[in-house]
């Protein structure tokens, strides 16, 4: 491998890293904090795509990422009204909402499958022109992903020290200690769920005007994607505040992309991929645990060579 295509691989994974990496910020919120797994994400991602894409092909490339940004609000909102209005468990409430989600989407996108992006001016398109006699020239999609990242991440930060996001972080730790403190768990876990769909409605909205095409598929094993990085990240950075944690969900989403972009590299057919994220998320829930066990794990392999 030469080291030009090493930078392509490393700034393709880049890339797809920043913007995937908002969604695992949306599930940092929703099952670190919040502690609920919430199975919409890969419904609302695709909802993200397809209201940013319908807006900016109506011709409003900034207003289709506050679009798709209230889009994700809705489908947090009905998400968590299904469990906390309707006594829906959070898994099956996510699963239904993921269901429903579909067809919506296809009504969004006009009743097809795919939506075609290449003559329609977004946000990238707008960035590449003001980019274009600069250092930064034909960076134009790290650059975006960098702004939204760092936009996410500065006001989860700000969020979470908030009353209401310590209310949040509270309702995850404990929601009955919540109730007997006269805070409303009902409200936080639909504020908490509103907010982190959000994020993942302007990552499905970005990764669309980035790929210049909306497929009615473009979510699909985002949530499996996301719980990976997620996980990775907290590997990565451990324990630390509520900034070190951020940076680390980042930093697991590229991580996770990296290792994605290599194996189709080597040429690996498609439909192994799915195997592959299979055994990084495996990978990175497992790996915590092994590591934790293995000076127990090495004293018995010790003990067994003496006993020979």
């Amino acid at each position: 491998m030469t080291l030009t295509t090493a930078l392509a691989l490393g700034q393709t994974a880049l890339k797809l890293g920043l913007i995937c990496s908002l969604t695992v910020l949306a599930l940092f919120l929703s099952y670190s904090m919040l502690n609920v797994c919430d199975l919409s994400t890969d419904g609302c991602f695709t909802l993200g795509a397809a209201v940013g894409a319908a807006v900016a092909i109506s011709g409003h490339p900034f207003l289709s990422i506050i679009a798709a940004m209230l889009a994700g609000v809705c489908s947090g909102l009905v998400t968590a009204v299904l469990q906390t209005k309707m006594g829906v468990d959070s898994l099956l409430a996510g699963i239904i909402v993921n269901t429903g989600l579909y067809s919506i989407n296809i009504a969004v996108m006009g009743g097809s499958s795919l939506l075609n992006m290449n003559k329609t001016t977004t946000v990238f398109t707008m960035m590449k022109d003001l980019l274009a006699e600069t250092p930064l020239a034909g960076q134009t999609e790290i650059v975006i992903a960098l702004i939204a990242v760092a936009c996410v991440v500065a006001f989860l930060v700000f969020f979470l020290k908030t009353r209401l996001g310590l209310a949040i972080r509270a309702t995850g730790n404990n929601a009955d200690m919540v109730k007997s403190s006269s805070i409303n768990p009902v409200f936080t876990t639909i504020a908490g769920l509103c907010v982190a769909n959000a994020f993942t409605g302007l990552s499905g909205c970005l990764l669309a005007q980035s790929q210049k095409s909306v497929d009615i598929n473009i979510g699909q094993g985002m949530v499996t994607i996301a719980l990976a990085s997620l996980l990775i990240g907290g590997t990565v950075m451990g324990r630390g505040g509520i900034f070190a944690r951020a940076v680390g969900m980042v930093l697991g989403s590229f991580i996770f992309r990296l290792v994605y972009t290599i194996a189709l590299r080597f040429n690996m057919p498609a439909f192994m991929l799915k195997l592959v994220s299979s055994i990084i998320v495996v990978l990175a829930i497992s790996g915590p645990y092994l590591k934790k066990q293995w000076p127990q794990i090495k004293r018995r392999l010790t003990h067994k060579k003496g006993g020979i």
